[in-house]
This record gives structure tokens, C-alpha cells and sequence, in this order.
């Protein structure tokens, strides 16, 4: 849960460095909440107003975390925008976001090694 609350936290930031791990506890932590929110509506008969509010509210946490993803990765947050190509793009950008870190990089140094020095 510290993850989520990190990335809503620094929810415009869009420079820097995301690990794998913040990446994807955000994201599981989101889908839970998509979850939760799903099946309230369901047994509540709304159709698609809290699933549409979460969803509008993390909007730019989502785009920072996968954003800052990428940079880790070594690559430009422009490559957000290869999830337009049908099918293709989103694979492409699955595959990218799975990568592991490349150590220091345009984007700051490897976040992966600054955790390791701190717990030293």
C-alpha cells in the first residue's frame, strides 16, 4: 500500500525514476480498488460513475508512474504514446515497462542502488 500512496502522493511528477516494484504495486493496488468499486456499482445499479470518477482521479499518477517507468528503462516518456497502435503498441509497451532498471542514466541515477546504499 506505501507504493500507491507514493505514487498518488507525487501524483504530477513526471521526471525521474520508477523501479519495477513501485510500478506494479501501484498498478495491483489500482486494479483492486477498480475491483472493489466494480462490483459496488453492480450491487448499487450505477453504471460506470465511481469506476469513471477513480479512474479520472488517478489519471496523472498512472501517467507519472508509467512515465517515470520508462525512464528507468532508459527510454523517453514519449514511448507512452506507442500504446495507440492497436494490439501491437500495447504489447510492445508491456514488454517495456517489465524491463529491469539500466543503472544511471539521462533520468537520474538507478533507484534500485540508492535503496541498496541507503539500507547499507
Amino acid at each position: 500500500m506505501q507504493w500507491f500512496l507514493k505514487v498518488v502522493k507525487d501524483y504530477a511528477v513526471f521526471g525521474g525514476r520508477a523501479r519495477r516494484k513501485e510500478y506494479w504495486m501501484y498498478t495491483l493496488f489500482y486494479a483492486i480498488g477498480y475491483l472493489i468499486l466494480y462490483i459496488l456499482e453492480s450491487l448499487i445499479g450505477l453504471t460506470q460513475v465511481l469506476t469513471g470518477i477513480y479512474s479520472l482521479a488517478l489519471l496523472l499518477p498512472s501517467l507519472g508512474v508509467t512515465i517515470r517507468r520508462l525512464h528507468d528503462t532508459g527510454r523517453s516518456g514519449w514511448w507512452i504514446l506507442i500504446s495507440l497502435i492497436p494490439l501491437i503498441g500495447a504489447i510492445i509497451l508491456l514488454v517495456f515497462l517489465c524491463q529491469d532498471s539500466k543503472g544511471s542514466n539521462q533520468y537520474g541515477p538507478n533507484p534500485k542502488e540508492e535503496e541498496a546504499g541507503a539500507l547499507v
